[in-house]
């Protein structure tokens, strides 16, 4: 048996205020659980800045094209792995497929997943790509040249009626694309506003808040990606590029920042029997990770120096610089706004009547070893499509075999 379970006073030393026996016990969902929204909203995030391009046009932004949907490809990847490593069964995960059930909102992310992935994400990577994997396979080896065919799936007709057909089924795949990404992570937030017995996730404005800042992290982490990339190439950043991106994660921002704005206002106006223990987590465990790192840090900060940086007359250099540190701030503030709901929501009895903690383990399947190990494998990933596709090169051009 658990000593901190055999002896009652372990027990209730383990919380703070009026928490019972029967509500005591280790959180059932810990930093895994808070990594998976927040990869899930990377890949967002990614797909919508790289719309901007094929559907709404948005010229500026297509030096990033490329490399933001193989950013959305590589997380999108890495996406089911907390879920699948917090479950202790990996091999149970196959089940959510072989066993479907239509009415649970955690079993219908299978199918999400395997629609966006299958269906949208890598066929718009391959029609986007066929031509540069076509002309790589008559200049590369033996293995690099079967490996390309195979990937082509033999098609290697580049007349303009099949080029062009490649284009428009692309913009097609991204026009449905817009929604299932929508649907990949609002649902996430569906999730928390759907617990009614939770006054922390119960709330409409959930999915919004879980979308808009999906969109923030994933234009952040595209943006920040470029800027080191581009640096590590010894090439110069595209600043009509840079300043573009910068205005839209600004705009994504302001709608971000005004919806949590919003929900915490409504949240005090409503101030029902939960209220009190509402806000002695957000005062205490809380209030660090909320309103210093969340909301101040990776919200009105950027927010602010991104507004300043678009009029103020700086050289491209303190530009850039500036744009890198914003963009860090800004991932670093959706995911400490991942850890509050998921953390935050299940520091305080079911009665409401205390309060109790949480402590990360630097080892085990949910530990911050594996944590960052889930949390840097989208990142190798990445550099692997990216050294054999180049997201760099123009669409019109050969790729820069190497």
């Amino acid at each position: 048996m658990n000593p901190i379970f055999a002896n009652p006073m372990n027990l209730l030393a383990q919380g703070t205020g009026y928490v019972f026996p029967n509500e005591r016990g280790e959180l059932q969902w810990s930093i895994l659980i808070v990594l998976y929204p927040y990869i899930t909203g990377l890949v967002a995030g990614a797909f919508i800045l790289a719309s901007l391009v094929r559907v709404f046009k948005a010229e500026a932004v297509r030096p990033t094209y490329r490399l933001a949907l193989l950013t959305a490809l590589a997380f999108l990847i890495c996406a089911p792995l907390p879920l699948v490593a917090h479950l202790g069964h990996p091999e149970r995960a196959i089940q959510i497929m072989m066993t479907p059930h239509l009415t649970s909102a955690m079993a219908i992310f299978g199918f999400v997943y395997a629609w966006y992935l299958m269906a949208v994400l890598l066929l718009e990577v391959y029609f986007d790509y066929r031509k540069d994997m076509v002309l790589a396979a008559e200049k590369s080896g033996p293995i690099m040249k079967v490996f390309f065919t195979v990937c082509t799936l033999g098609v290697k007709d580049l007349s303009h009626k099949a080029l062009e057909f490649d284009e428009k089924a692309g913009r097609f795949l991204t026009v449905i694309g817009i929604p299932s990404a929508v649907l990949l992570h609002g649902y996430v937030g569906f999730i928390f506003g759907s617990l009614k017995g939770n006054p922390w996730w119960s709330s409409v404005l959930m999915p919004l808040i879980f979308l808009l800042s999906a969109i923030v992290s994933g234009i952040a982490m595209v943006f920040l990606i470029y800027m080191i990339s581009t640096w590590y190439r010894r090439q110069k950043i595209d600043m009509r590029c840079a300043n573009a991106i910068g205005r839209y994660l600004m705009f994504a921002l302001i709608f971000d920042l005004t919806l949590e704005a919003l929900d915490i206002v409504h949240r005090m106006y409503e101030a029902g029997e939960w209220f009190d223990v509402l806000h002695l987590v957000s005062s205490g465990y809380m209030y660090y990770t909320l309103f210093i790192v969340q909301l101040f840090l990776g919200g009105i900060v950027p927010l602010v120096a991104l507004a300043v940086l678009q009029a103020a007359k700086v050289s491209d250099v303190v530009k850039t610089r500036y744009y890198l540190v914003m963009s860090t701030l800004v991932l670093i503030g959706v995911f400490a706004m991942r850890w509050n709901v998921v953390i935050g929501g299940q520091l305080f009895s079911k009665t409401l009547r205390g309060l109790t903690t949480y402590r990360l383990q630097m080892v085990g399947h949910e530990g911050l070893i594996a944590f960052m190990i889930i949390l840097l494998l989208p990142f190798f990933i990445l550099w692997f499509l990216t050294a054999i596709l180049p997201p760099w090169d123009k669409p019109d051009q050969e790729p820069a075999l190497t």
